[in-house]
């Protein structure tokens, strides 16, 4: 399936299916479209592992009830220090009391970001919300971020980009993974896809969440060693590019950087 989230400045939404309409920033309100992602937990410790807890709450102050499933959740949780040296993506669960929680851990303090990614069955589309936390006192030194590279290394793997975002033009970006200079040809589904990408644009955190073309099983998506994505970012800037995938049983992520100009 290739879907890709673009997310509009004013309404905080994003249609699943637009490729080529321009789209502003996003993810930057807590409300919109009468819906409201209302963060119960606004302070972590650093560095231990706590719950998060958050409500999804509709025009009438109520808890959303009805929500249709994202790619096997119902709601994804980013979670990006602001000057986006980490990044967390978590699934929450929902309790009785329309409250939904899951454990984060944020390894240093500083001020972060959350984005809630979920479809109100009411609302005939995906919302993005976010919100801001912090960890420990919220203070903390502000990193660079990496210049751009093709490469990026985690545990063993080595995944290389191929392709270039640009503004407000949708831009084929290939990755593709290799261990011991050896093509990878058995990544393994997540979340109904061989790999979920996020892109944040450092000035002022407007975010976009693409998943690749094809899916497992379709019959024509082979598992490596390249994943593809049809993305559009809303305009110039400094982008950190997040890509999830799952190998021998462990999620992992690559990180890269792009400038467009």
């Amino acid at each position: 399936m290739n879907t890709t989230h673009h997310h509009d400045a004013a309404h905080g939404h994003h249609d699943a299916h637009a490729h080529h309409a321009p789209a502003g920033p996003a993810g930057l309100d807590s409300s919109a479209d009468g819906y409201t992602l209302a963060l119960e937990t606004t302070v972590l410790p650093a560095g231990t592992a706590t719950e998060l807890r958050f409500r999804l709450l509709g025009s009438d102050g109520r808890p959303v009830a009805d929500l249709t499933p994202l790619h096997d959740k119902l709601v994804h949780l980013i979670v990006v220090r602001r000057d986006l040296t980490r990044y967390v993506h978590v699934h929450p669960a929902e309790g009785d009391d329309g409250t939904w929680s899951v454990r984060v851990r944020l390894p240093e303090a500083g001020a972060y970001r959350v984005f809630a990614d979920f479809a109100p069955a009411a609302h005939g589309g995906t919302l993005t919300l976010g919100a801001d936390l912090r960890a420990g006192d919220g203070t903390g030194p502000a990193r660079e971020l990496p210049p751009p590279a093709r490469s990026f290394t985690v545990d063993g793997r080595e995944v290389t980009l191929t392709g270039e975002p640009a503004a407000g033009e949708g831009r084929r970006l290939e990755f593709t993974f290799a261990r011991d200079g050896e093509p990878v040809t058995d990544l393994q589904p997540y979340l109904a896809a061989y790999g979920h990408l996020v892109a944040l644009r450092r000035e002022d955190l407007a975010y976009v969440h693409v998943h690749p073309d094809g899916s497992p099983g379709d019959g024509a998506t082979e598992p490596g060693p390249v994943v593809a994505f049809h993305a559009q970012v809303p305009g110039p800037g400094t982008y950190r590019l997040f890509l999830d995938f799952k190998h021998e049983d462990a999620v992992r992520t690559a990180e890269f950087t792009a400038v467009v100009e």
